[in-house]
């Protein structure tokens, strides 16, 4: 049944604005519970209701549930970065932790499905297998992936106790349209961006290292697909890609010829990162659609004109 009206935590960034989206092209009244420290008011749908709730605020987001009662609540609100939860683990673990508890008890009272948007390879470590299954033990190389395996545990937990299906979606290395290139994380989105401005951007670990490229679009449809169904499901595309391949495709989109910096790769970088996503496949049909090449190629473009619509000045 299609939800009528849906939550979406971190609905104001880069993933959610693309649920939000989807759930709105399906009819679905959308709900954003965003508190915009990171995500953009101005990308969230006009046509959406927009909360400016920090989801460690327990009465504030059962507030919100209480008034919406939704159908499903797509829990993508984090700390997503990897060095924040170095230098400030606390505040880490505040909102992947105890905000996506918080998420969980709202659920708990009224009812409602979670569909919890995880990480895999900040979770699985560089001695996992390749492809890496959902039953591999994670074994996270910082504070993020620790708190996200936690948050995950609570949502298994609650899945449990309360009998209400709730979802884990282990996202694989996620790029397309609105990714922010000051970002850590969205090497796409950085890699663009320094292209745009005639740049050579700093390619880490040599080119060598390897991660699982999902498009935005594929994942939207897991995640929605994921509704009402219980378990650990890794969306990703199975298919493992060296940095310096996503680098050269982007550059054939760009139709640059810039030499990029090679540079050691990071402390605390994975080495290699794939996921299997076969029993995404096998629980709900879905498997990643888009192929790499043409969506690295419209990523390019659609962020080209994000770029040229900023106030930024190209070099």
């Amino acid at each position: 049944m299609k939800a009528r009206t849906a939550v979406v935590t971190g609905g104001a960034g880069f993933i959610g604005s693309h649920v939000v989206d989807a759930l709105l092209g399906d009819g679905v009244r959308t709900v954003v519970v965003d508190d915009l420290s990171t995500g953009r008011a101005d990308i969230v749908a006009e046509q959406a209701d927009l909360e400016q709730i920090d989801i460690t605020n327990g009465s504030a987001l059962d507030g919100v549930i209480e008034g919406t009662r939704p159908e499903a609540i797509y829990h993508l609100a984090a700390q997503s970065s990897v060095t924040v939860s170095v230098t400030d683990p606390s505040r880490d673990c505040a909102v992947n932790v105890q905000g996506t508890l918080n998420v969980l008890e709202a659920a708990r009272r009224q009812r409602v499905p979670v569909v919890f948007a995880s990480t895999g390879g900040a979770l699985y470590g560089n001695d996992a297998p390749i492809p890496t299954p959902e039953d591999r033990i994670p074994a996270p190389l910082a504070p993020y992936g620790a708190s996200k395996w936690a948050g995950e545990a609570y949502v298994a937990t609650w899945a449990e106790s309360s009998s209400i299906p709730h979802a884990i979606c282990r996202l694989g290395n996620v790029y397309g349209p609105r990714q922010n290139p000051s970002g850590e994380a969205g090497v796409v989105a950085i890699f663009s961006h320094h292209l745009w401005r005639g740049e050579p951007p700093n390619v880490f670990g040599f080119g060598r290292p390897t991660r699982d490229y999902i498009h935005v679009d594929d994942v939207v449809r897991a995640m929605i697909a994921g509704r009402g169904k219980r378990g650990v499901f890794n969306i990703a595309s199975g298919v493992e890609t060296d940095v310096m391949t996503i680098f050269n495709l982007l550059q054939e989109a760009a139709g640059t010829e810039i030499e990029p910096v090679l540079a050691p790769l990071r402390a605390g970088e994975l080495e290699r990162s794939c996921m299997d996503p076969s029993r995404a496949q096998a629980e709900f049909g879905w498997q990643a659609e888009i192929e790499l090449a043409d969506g690295l190629r419209r990523t390019y473009h659609a962020l080209l004109a994000e770029f040229e619509g900023s106030n930024e000045q190209r070099s």
